[in-house]
């Protein structure tokens, strides 16, 4: 059965400056988790918050909080956003010799986990691990930034992450989020390929009308491809 099509915008292009009005605006909207991304300067080219605004905003909204850690040693940090309120931690396989570990960390922590993966890394880099997974995440730009535009090849990459997951027993048990230039256009794609968690920035927070009417366009965007929301 297909699982129900989530919307999450993401606070990296939100106002900082009125943060908490930001999330709860994105709450009211329709919105149905909150994604927080973490960067660090090292793993990606840029350097954006912490735990401190994880934990504010954990305690501006009751939506489900997803953390992307896009961090070098994420396990040295899970404790810390697990406590701040962070309901979802995801990790980059790219950083994780031992990420059966780490996976096993995060839940041990109270929080449920997740792998991403960049552009150029094979799914197949997940078979040895999908049994600790709850969530999937396949970046579908190369990520330090916002902004940028969707690839085109990431459509085929999650309908090979779907034939992985059901050929591991998976299939329909875990949450495939897509990140990066996800708008109502792209949206159909990749909601048809096997995506459930959208992950939107700029195309909602710095939509030309609201962001009402841009969420309001996503989700439309995603019914036409049978999808229902939880």
């Amino acid at each position: 059965m297909k699982r129900p099509v989530r919307i999450a915008p993401s606070i990296l292009s939100a106002d900082f400056g009125r943060l908490a009005a930001e999330v709860q605006r994105a709450e009211a909207a329709g919105a149905d988790w909150i994604h927080v991304d973490v960067m660090d300067g090292h793993f990606v080219p840029n350097i954006t918050i912490g735990p401190a605004v994880t934990r504010a905003v954990r305690e501006a909204t009751q939506l489900p909080v997803d953390v992307h850690l896009m961090i070098q040693e994420p396990e040295r940090y899970i404790g810390a956003f697990a406590q701040a309120g962070a309901d979802w931690i995801t990790v980059h396989q790219e950083v994780c010799p031992h990420l059966n570990r780490v996976l096993a960390g995060i839940r041990e922590a109270g929080a449920r986990p997740g792998v991403a993966l960049n552009p150029s890394t094979s799914v197949e880099t997940l078979r040895e691990a999908v049994a600790w997974v709850d969530l999937v995440l396949i970046m579908t730009v190369n990520p330090g930034f916002g902004g940028q535009s969707f690839i085109p090849r990431s459509v085929d990459k999650l309908r090979r992450l779907q034939r992985l997951l059901a050929e591991e027993g998976r299939d329909g048990d875990v949450e495939v989020q897509v990140d990066g230039g996800i708008d109502a256009a792209t949206a159909p794609a990749v909601v048809a390929a096997g995506a459930n968690v959208l992950v939107a920035g700029s195309a909602l927070f710095g939509a030309p009308d609201s962001l009402e009417d841009a969420l309001a366009r996503l989700r439309d965007a995603t019914s036409a491809v049978g999808r229902i929301r939880a």
